[in-house]
């Protein structure tokens, strides 16, 4: 006759301590996830400075971290209880997101050339003339500095007449939800905000269609409102736009 098995005090101890790792992973990942959707928030409606806002998605990406040290040891240490399986790989996702932006934002930092106004002419810059406060074109050091780290940008040439290119980009402007300044089919002059998902930071645009032989050459700027680096998103902005407007024109 066989002996039942009696499950002592510190092996149930000891298993709830394991499966509590995993779980205090995932409650640290949902923080950090929501201190970043508060960080975000916060600025949007005023409650803080702009700096502050990071400095409150800085905390949460030291608690993302946190979380996912937490959630490994918990997979590590109750791999063969399912519950704590599945808690540990929730807590895992939700801290990666978070991670995953600030790895990227300091890479961006460190690989991208610090500055935050970037023309496809640096010769004669496309100007702003109705943004609330608008500002000149940096000047050589900045445009020695942008052709260092973003060779590849430069003006569009389109076979198109300027007003048939205007008429694409202006669709193309509001298909993107920027919020449109000013618009001249006359001057072939557009001027926007682009607006980032989180925080809400403006970016200004502004793109110039003139003639060129028997087409119409384009040129387009952006510069960030905030800050003094912009960790590549204005240039992205601009390589994106002129691609998307190419393939438009080419396909109507």
């Amino acid at each position: 006759m066989s002996t039942p098995t009696v499950s002592r005090p510190m092996d149930r101890e000891s298993t709830t301590r394991r499966s509590s790792l995993p779980l205090a992973g995932l409650l640290l990942g949902l923080v950090s996830l929501g201190t970043v959707l508060v960080a975000g928030i916060g600025y949007r409606q005023g409650w803080w400075h702009f700096l502050k806002g990071l400095q409150i998605a800085e905390w949460a990406v030291y608690v993302a971290a946190l979380s996912l040290v937490l959630s490994l040891a918990g997979l590590i240490r109750s791999h063969r209880q399912r519950r704590a399986v599945v808690t540990g790989l929730l807590g895992v996702l939700l801290a990666l997101p978070v991670l995953g932006v600030a790895l990227q934002w300091d890479y961006a930092t460190r690989t991208y050339p610090p500055i935050n106004d970037i023309s496809t002419d640096t010769d004669n810059p496309p100007e702003f003339w109705d943004m609330p406060n608008p500002m000149a074109y940096p000047g050589a050091a900045v445009a020695q500095q942008q052709r260092a780290g973003y060779p590849d940008l430069g003006p569009l040439t389109l076979p198109q007449a300027p007003a048939a290119v205007f008429e694409h980009a202006l669709q193309l402007v509001q298909a993107r939800g920027w919020t449109l300044v000013a618009s001249d089919a006359e001057e072939g002059r557009i001027e926007a905000v682009a607006t980032s998902r989180l925080f809400g930071f403006a970016d200004e645009v502004t793109i110039r269609i003139v003639p060129e032989g028997n087409g119409s050459r384009v040129d387009m700027r952006s510069r960030s409102r905030l800050g003094k680096i912009d960790r590549g998103t204005n240039a992205r902005r601009i390589r994106s736009w002129l691609a998307d407007l190419k393939q438009s024109t080419a396909t109507r």
